[in-house]
């Protein structure tokens, strides 16, 4: 079956996150991709962005609410699952990849998801537990992190 352009639109924007997070942060707002945030937080990078997301589970904020989580292993490779949240019925529901650290970028490539392509994001602390993020085509959300 055929899929609107709206619809694949909204589903993409959940997987956008692709990589990265989720947490309801009603209201923290998310600020431009580098820099120094409105709030004083600064993004992660280096070493710091690696340790704050390796042996990682990244719950991706779902428009409609729920999460979707991600799992950010040491080694590189990342795992995926739509399930929980119904992806199922529009796509492969999980997935898995690789994930590195380029700079101030947490970089990722699915396997299938948007059919391999590498996206990058910025990812900004938003207190202990929960990250804001920035991909680098303007998509933006926020995740909590759990180990």
């Amino acid at each position: 079956m055929v899929q609107g352009a709206s619809h694949r639109k909204s589903v993409g924007a959940v997987l956008s996150a692709g990589l990265i997070v989720a947490g309801v942060l009603v209201g923290a707002g998310v600020a431009g991709a580098t820099g120094t945030q409105s709030d004083g937080s600064r993004p992660l990078a280096g070493d710091e962005l690696r340790r704050a997301i390796a042996g990682k589970r990244v719950y991706l904020a779902v428009p409609l609410g729920g999460e979707f989580p991600l799992f950010y292993r040491n080694d590189g490779r990342v795992d995926g699952s739509g399930e929980a949240v119904g992806l199922g019925r529009f796509l492969k529901p999980s997935d898995s990849g690789r994930w590195w650290v380029d700079g101030q970028k947490l970089c990722q490539k699915w396997q299938t998801w948007y059919d391999g392509r590498v996206f990058c994001f910025t990812v900004t602390p938003r207190g202990s537990d929960r990250i804001a993020w920035v991909r680098d085509d303007g998509e933006k959300g926020v995740a909590r992190l759990a180990d």
